[in-house]
């Protein structure tokens, strides 16, 4: 169990812009950071850093929270594995005290399986640095390919054992359950045909030199192992089958090590293998990634959307495969990224021309050489149609249909332009024939909606409006309030009920000095007022106890105290107006007041208007009491009236005519 010293000093070290910086590209958005969220498909940023609270908040999913919060929702990580990653990131001593059974026992499934998985990278890196085995066949290959020692260490290169289940005994012998190795794909397990109790293991990367798939955090979800022997049964790349963990298709292998250079570069590499990204890395190049031999999908493309809007895919010399890899670039436009391709000579690949030639050659070679998509598409597909009119027309019209993938409306009509020079066609032809391909797409949604609505009984009802829930609106207000302005010294207009000459009821002002918090405490305590939300009323107690304790208060250290379900309530109620700095009114010409300027009158002028709907409330219980009950009835009528007075004299002071 992880020590509260060592928890206290990650969450005082941390910086949560920084760590979601790696995760996220952020652009800096007033005194807040703003970018794309990582938990939904959007275009448009609606997720919202605030580096002076130390909170975060996507507006599109609805989730929030502090930098723990973050690594728990977007890596799946337990409480402990995420203090231990930021602990890690920080270089902060993690301080541990030994784990109850019952402790053990809760660890969750995912958990067991991302342990099971970082124990096999150790294993397989030890048995290629220490073992004959590994030193003779899997670092000789690696060494061969051009590897340096360093680079086969930095990207957690190893060797799985040339035995049926030398890896599967060593994990079971250290405690690992044969269920998560199971699991995660690294042993197979078969019943055996003659004992239906024995079952049998294997080992299913034996004898392949191996490459650690890593997610973006660091934590190795998976494994792609290379044959090394002229078997033509076996598979020449073998990859861990899905699992909970690892899910190829959301996958994007060197992620982890390219994520901070492709933010700083504002571009991404794109290839197809483990080697490929290794070799370019090594050769200087950080900012590359791989879909590891599987076609381009959407989930990997957004992967890289949220680090940068620029990418360049580089094919190998040999074009057999190219067309296939078309739809790919169709992809990355539909997700309104910007995309270049950039091919190398003839029998070189990213591997092989990375190993031959240095860092400025490369980097030259990919500057001059990489084209825009439409120069490149146009070029190859019309090598293709040569002089055959038809299949000139058809390559016209795979471009245009590419262009109509993008959806920014100026880009389209850029790339139009740039078509029509290239092909040698009017703009007015192309504009005809992205004209009806949206009106296809559109007549295609259309009839699926029908299709869809046609395979259920619709019932039409009266669409239900959804009352707004006036007390948790106030309720949430004043935990608003207590947390950004708790500890402020304020003037209040307070209003103390008082008879006049005439004997009615008046409220009259009078001036007091004091803390929000006491203000807010002392009014509903005077009115014997407890917040109905429970999760308010828990968060009104803690916050009371440590803004009356403390002489500073720190709403970072006081959500770092919470569980995750209150702490993703206060950044909800803390994040909740930075939404509107997403619509840039400053370059509308409209500049929204400063809240701070009228803090006592918002404290004021929320807590009346709790005390009216709670009157308001009271008052229609007892008109209902009067109805069901006859004895009595000049008490209640009387209480009635009374408080009837008081609300309209609340009301005044709000400045509401009342019907």
């Amino acid at each position: 169990m992880i020590s509260k010293t060592t928890i206290d000093k990650v969450y005082e070290t941390a910086r949560l812009e920084e760590v979601i910086g790696d995760f996220v590209q952020l652009k800096k958005s007033g005194s807040n950071f703003k970018g794309l969220s990582p938990f939904t498909d959007e275009r448009s940023p609606s997720f919202m850093v605030s580096p002076v609270k130390q909170i975060w908040k996507d507006f599109s999913s609805g989730k929030g929270g502090n930098v723990v919060a973050f690594l728990m929702e977007h890596e799946h990580f337990s409480y402990p594995e995420a203090i231990k990653y930021l602990a890690r990131k920080y270089n902060i001593e993690i301080e541990e005290t030994e784990l109850s059974n019952e402790q053990k026992e809760q660890t969750n499934e995912r958990e067991s399986m991302y342990l099971v998985s970082e124990f096999a990278q150790k294993y397989f890196s030890e048995v290629l640095w220490e073992r004959e085995q590994g030193k003779a066949i899997g670092l000789s290959y690696f060494k061969e390919r051009g590897f340096t020692e360093d680079t086969i260490k930095k990207f957690d290169l190893g060797y799985c054992l040339d035995q049926w289940d030398g890896f599967t005994k060593a994990a079971l012998n250290k405690g690992y359950q044969l269920n998560y190795l199971e699991k995660t794909g690294l042993t197979i397990v078969k019943d055996d045909a003659a004992d239906k109790d024995n079952k049998k293991t294997f080992d299913r990367f034996k004898g392949r030199v191996m490459f650690p798939i890593h997610s973006m955090s660091g934590r190795v979800l998976g494994f792609g192992g290379r044959i090394l022997t002229n078997d033509k049964k076996a598979a020449k790349y073998l990859n861990s089958p899905e699992s909970d963990i690892y899910h190829k298709s959301k996958v994007l292998y060197g992620i982890y090590f390219a994520k901070q250079a492709i933010a700083k570069e504002d571009n991404c590499y794109l290839v197809e293998g483990y080697t490929d990204v290794i070799q370019m890395y090594q050769r200087g190049i950080h900012n590359v990634v791989s879909s590891s031999g599987t076609a381009l999908t959407a989930d990997q493309i957004r992967l890289i959307n949220r680090l940068t809007k620029n990418i360049t895919v580089l094919f190998d010399g040999d074009a057999a495969g190219l067309r296939a890899s078309l739809r790919g670039i169709d992809l990355i436009l539909e997700q309104g990224m910007n995309v270049k391709v950039c091919t190398f000579p003839e029998g070189e690949d990213p591997d092989s021309f990375s190993k031959n030639n240095d860092y400025e050659d490369v980097v030259l070679y990919l500057q001059e050489n990489s084209k825009d998509f439409i120069q490149f598409k146009a070029s190859l597909l019309v090598e293709e149609a040569a002089n055959d009119p038809i299949k000139r027309a058809d390559t016209v019209r795979d471009i245009v249909n590419s262009i109509s993938k993008i959806p920014d409306r100026i880009q389209k009509e850029i790339y139009i332009q740039e078509c029509a020079q290239i092909m040698n066609i009017s703009e007015a032809v192309l504009f005809n024939t992205l004209a009806q391909i949206g009106k296809k797409d559109v007549s295609d949604a259309n009839k699926k909606i029908k299709q869809e609505q046609q395979a259920f009984d619709v019932v039409k009802n009266e669409p239900l409006r959804q009352k707004v829930d006036v007390q948790y609106e106030l309720e949430r207000k004043i935990i608003e309030m207590l947390l950004l302005y708790g500890d402020l010294e304020q003037q209040f207009e307070d209003l103390v009920l008082k008879e006049n000459e005439k004997g009615d009821l008046v409220l009259e002002p009078e001036s007091l000095d004091a803390k929000v918090y006491e203000k807010i405490y002392l009014d509903l305590q005077d009115d014997e007022i407890e917040l109905a939300n429970e999760q308010f009323r828990n968060i009104y107690y803690r916050l009371m106890e440590d803004l009356n304790e403390k002489e500073i208060f720190s709403i970072t250290t006081f959500i770092a105290n919470l569980d995750q379900e209150l702490a993703s309530e206060i950044s909800s109620i803390l994040m909740e107006e930075e939404k509107y700095v997403l619509h840039s009114w400053e370059r509308k010409d409209i500049f929204p007041k400063d809240k701070k300027v009228g803090i006592s009158q918002l404290v004021s002028e929320t807590i009346l208007t709790l005390r009216c709907y709670l009157i308001k409330k009271r008052i229609g219980s007892l008109q209902e009491s009067t109805l069901n009950n006859q004895e009595g009835n000049m008490e209640a009528l009387e209480e009635i009236m009374n408080y009837i007075q008081l609300n309209v004299l609340l009301n005044k002071k709000l400045n509401r005519v009342l019907s």
